[in-house]
Order: C-alpha cells, then structure tokens, then sequence
C-alpha cells in the first residue's frame, strides 16, 4: 500500500482532544476515549523522576513516605505546578501509545479551558502542551465544549444556559450565535465539596479523614437536598479519632452531607442567579423555552438538577453521560475543526 504525502501526513499526525480537568484528564483519539485518569503524579522528591500517573499515583496520595510526593498539577481548573502538569501530560500520552509504532507522530491538541481563565494561566496551559511534544495547539472554553458535547448546535440564534461543575471550578455560560454571551466562573466546585466534607467530620465527629475518603463520602451519599426520593444507605466512615488518636469508624446518612454541603452549592446559586440577570431578554426567554444544562462531575450530585429548578424556577436538564461532555465537545471540535475554528483560541 501506498501512502499519498497528504496520508503520509496524517499518519504522521496524532490528533488529541484533552480535558485536562483539576479531578481528572481524558483524552480523546479518533473518536474513542483512550485515557480517563485522575490528574495526579506521584515523583521521587530526591531526583524528581516520575513514579507513577493517573490512577497509580491516586493509590499513593495521602499514603507518601519522605521519599515520595504526591502533586495535583491543576489546582481550581488552573495550572497551579507547571513542570508536573507538563510531565503527567506526556505520561499520558505515552500511556496511549504504549504498542505505538518506530516513530513518534507529530501532536496536535485542542484543550478545553474554563471560561474565566486569565491570559498568564492560559499561556500556562499552551506551554505545558508544547513541551509535552504538541506542534499545534488550539485552546476552547469549557462552557462551550459542553455545549458541543451534548448535541447543541451553538452557531443558531438561540440561548442555552449550560452549567459545568468540574473539580476546580463551576462554569456557568449562556451562549448563542457561536460565543458566550455572559458568564460566570466560581472556584467552588467538586474539591471544595470533598473539603466541605473533611471539615464536617473534624467538627461534627471529631473524626480526621483525607480528602480520598471525603471524595468516596460524596460519590457514595452526596446529596445537594435533605430529601431525596431513592435514598443510599448510610456509609462506614474510617478515620482517625481527634480526641484519642485511635481509628475509628462511623456511619453517616446523606441528610449529614447534604447539610455540609448547604454553603457551597449555596455559591453556585448564587453564580447562576448572577448569570440570569445579566443574560439579555430575548435570550431568557430562550432558556425559559430550552431550560438549564448541566455538565460535569457536580451534575451527579444527587438532587442538584431539583434544587438548581427550585431556585431558578426553570427546567434543568442532566446530559447524559455528564463526566465526559466537555471532553466529547472537545473531540468533535477537533473532527471539525474547519467548522468549529471560530470557538477556538490558538
């Protein structure tokens, strides 16, 4: 079989969507998911080799000895360790061409961005992609991609409220005609949530736990409401006892999370009522008519679409399969990239 130079080129070519969350990175190639990982590295503090990424290092956080240290390279959607963003980056990539060929292809990346980055931390993000091997890099808001990811089709001349709740930060975005019309960016979001919980149990129960635990706490019995119709059981807590020094256990019902989470999911309210006032009339009327996306790991919190429609008096809609929205926006972004160029910073 002969390649032409415009196959040769594509060959050549490893074409990447990434959401390169503050929770988790996933990577789209050809239209298929290839990395979902927690976005964490685990190096050698005496030669800062890499030890371990993704769900490996996720074993070690919080168990380190002196001679390990854990990083999360993202801290509130942002690039908080450059040199570690830029080293898990290429261990993921290289996680997905571990059968790859003699040759190393040429990167091109499109990377999804919370809309209220600034420009030093979106410069940030381009130079970790760079030095992880990439020759083209395209940068897209997350609101946006999440858009894309559902099925909206965001070039019409009609409002979609699309509300992403990630690990580092909730993005909230009314778009139409292609661009956000207003938008609100909060820092309060998946990590805040798991240190609403760790902060619970200390003052509550005098029970000191990690912030692995508290995660598992809010994926098992979270809850945005005091009721809910289909109810989990109470779970086993472990941790360590604060007055004695002992582990212990307990157990703790959803009503206890969900009266710990009150404040923050509070100041997501607030940021969505913030964004609704701002948002011109024509377009309300949209949302009115469309209702209320949500995306992101915050979507599954149980009750949160409810509490959200109470608040905002309008339908909220759950996407399906809301994890990976941004990054399947991403990807069909990047398919389409003559198409979506205009949502694209380079």
């Amino acid at each position: 079989m002969f390649l032409t130079p415009m196959g040769i080129l594509s060959f050549l070519t490893q074409e990447l969507a990434i959401d390169l969350g503050t929770a988790n990175t996933l990577i789209i190639h050809k239209e298929k998911v290839v990395v979902d990982e927690p976005s964490i590295i685990a190096l050698e503090r005496s030669s800062g080799n890499v030890i371990a990424i993704g769900r490996e290092a996720m074993q070690m956080y919080g168990k380190e000895n002196e001679g390990i240290r854990t990083i999360r390279p993202l801290k509130d959607g942002v690039i908080a360790d450059f040199q570690a963003a830029e080293h898990m980056i290429r261990g993921m990539i290289k996680m997905m061409n571990q059968r790859q060929q003699w040759i190393s292809p040429q990167l091109k990346m499109v990377i999804c961005i919370p809309s209220g980055i600034t420009e030093v931390e979106k410069r940030a993000v381009k130079d970790s992609a760079e030095r992880s091997g990439a020759k083209e890099v395209y940068l897209i808001h997350e609101p946006m991609a999440a858009a894309v990811g559902i099925g909206i089709d965001v070039t019409l001349p009609q409002g979609n409220m699309i509300i992403d709740i990630g690990g580092g930060t909730t993005e909230i975005a009314i778009i139409a005609l292609g661009g956000i019309v207003c938008d609100e960016s909060i820092r309060v979001a998946g990590d805040e949530f798991n240190l609403d919980i760790v902060e619970y149990m200390r003052r509550e129960h005098n029970l000191l736990i990690g912030e692995r635990t508290a995660e598992k706490i809010k994926i098992s019995i979270g809850s945005a409401v005091q009721e809910l119709e289909n109810p989990p059981e109470d779970y086993a807590v472990h941790g360590r006892d604060l007055m004695t020094g002992i582990p212990k256990s307990i157990h703790v019902g959803y009503h206890e999370i969900a009266r710990c989470l009150d404040k923050s999911i509070m100041k997501v309210e607030e940021a969505i009522l913030r964004a609704l006032e701002q948002s011109p009339p024509e377009l309300s009327a949209d949302i009115l008519t469309n209702g209320i996306w949500l995306t992101g790991g915050g979507a599954l919190l149980r009750g949160l679409d409810k509490r959200v429609s109470s608040k905002t008096k309008l339908r909220v809609n759950i996407a399906e399969d809301p994890l990976r929205a941004v990054v399947r926006g991403t990807g069909t972004a990047l398919k389409n990239i003559g198409k979506f160029k205009f949502l694209m910073t380079a």
